[in-house]
C-alpha cells in the first residue's frame, strides 16, 4: 500500500511517502525551490518522492492532509467573532488567503495530482503524534504533543498501542506554551514560526532571571501538568502582533528591532 502525505499552505510545506508501513522518501519544498520555508503546494517535494517509490500518482492508495481546514478555519473565525471589532484588521488580512487557497485544499490536491482516490484529513496533532509514535522502536508508547497550535489543540496527551493511536487529553487555543515561546521569539526580535531556533541556540547563554516573572504574571501552572495563560499579556489571539503594551510593561520596554544590535 502507498501512502502519500502532504503538508502546505503554512509553513515548510512538505511530503512523505509511505509504503507497507515503512518511508520511503520525505522532503520539504524549499529544498527544491531554495525559497526558504516555502509554504506552497509542494509539487516537487512530490514529485520526488513518488520518483524514489518509483511509482507515479495513478500508483497510490491513499493520500493524507496533515490537518483540518475547515476546523481552524472555525477556529479563527469564534475568535475573530470573540474578540470583535478588534480583530477586524486580522480577520481582514487573514480572510483573503482561506478564501483564495486554504479552503479549497481539497480540490487543489486533486488538481495537482489528478487523484480522484480516497482523500483523507487528519487532525494537526494525530499528525504530530503519528510521526513519532509510528516510525519509533516502541510497539506501545505514551506520546506528548506540544505545539503553537493545531485547529484548536495547542498541547495533547495519546497512547499508542500497535497500529492503534488514540489522543486522551487535549488543551484548547489561546493557551497555548508554543506561542509563549513564539511571543519571546517576536518580543526578542526574532521572526515567529521561523526564528524560535535562534533564541533556543542562544537560550542556554543566558541566565533564567524572568523566569519568576513568567510564573508569576504570564502562565498558571496547575497541578495535573495543564495550564492557562493571562491573555492580557498577549496579543496574538485577534491582533496583528504576538505581545501586548503589559507585557512590555512587565519586562521594561518595547520588542527587539529586528536585525538591531542584541543587548
Amino acid at each position: 500500500m502507498n501512502i502519500l502525505g502532504i503538508s502546505a499552505f503554512y509553513h515548510d510545506s512538505a511530503a512523505a511517502l509511505v509504503r507497507d508501513g515503512r518511508i520511503i522518501a520525505a522532503a520539504q519544498e524549499e529544498r527544491f525551490t531554495r525559497k526558504r520555508h516555502d509554504e506552497e503546494f509542494p509539487k516537487h517535494a512530490i514529485a520526488y518522492c513518488l520518483k524514489e517509490g518509483g511509482i507515479d500518482s495513478s500508483r497510490l492508495d491513499c493520500v493524507v492532509f496533515y490537518d483540518k481546514p475547515w476546523l481552524k478555519f472555525e477556529r479563527l473565525l469564534k475568535t475573530w467573532l470573540a474578540y470583535a471589532p478588534y480583530g477586524l484588521r486580522s480577520f481582514a488580512l487573514g480572510m483573503p488567503v482561506w478564501l483564495k487557497k486554504k479552503l479549497w485544499t481539497r480540490n487543489i490536491i486533486r488538481e495537482q495530482l489528478g487523484w480522484e482516490g480516497d482523500l483523507l484529513f487528519t487532525e494537526h496533532h494525530e499528525s504530530h503524534a503519528a510521526s513519532a509514535f509510528y516510525p519509533s522502536p516502541f510497539a506501545e508508547a505514551a506520546v506528548l504533543t506540544m505545539d503553537g497550535v493545531g485547529e484548536w489543540a495547542t498541547a495533547s496527551i495519546g497512547y499508542g498501542q500497535g497500529r492503534k493511536l488514540r489522543i486522551l487529553e487535549e488543551l484548547h487555543f489561546p493557551h497555548s506554551l508554543g506561542l509563549l515561546y513564539s511571543a519571546f521569539t517576536y518580543y526578542t526580535g526574532f521572526k515567529v514560526n521561523s526564528g524560535e531556533y535562534k533564541v533556543m541556540g542562544l537560550a542556554p547563554y543566558g541566565e533564567p532571571k524572568y523566569a519568576d516573572l513568567i510564573y508569576r504574571h504570564l502562565i498558571d501552572l496547575k497541578e495535573d501538568g495543564s495550564f492557562a495563560l493571562d491573555m492580557k499579556y498577549f496579543d496574538y489571539a485577534a491582533g496583528l502582533t504576538m505581545t501586548s503594551p503589559a507585557f512590555h510593561e512587565l519586562f521594561g520596554g518595547p520588542p527587539r528591532v529586528p536585525e538591531s544590535e542584541l543587548t
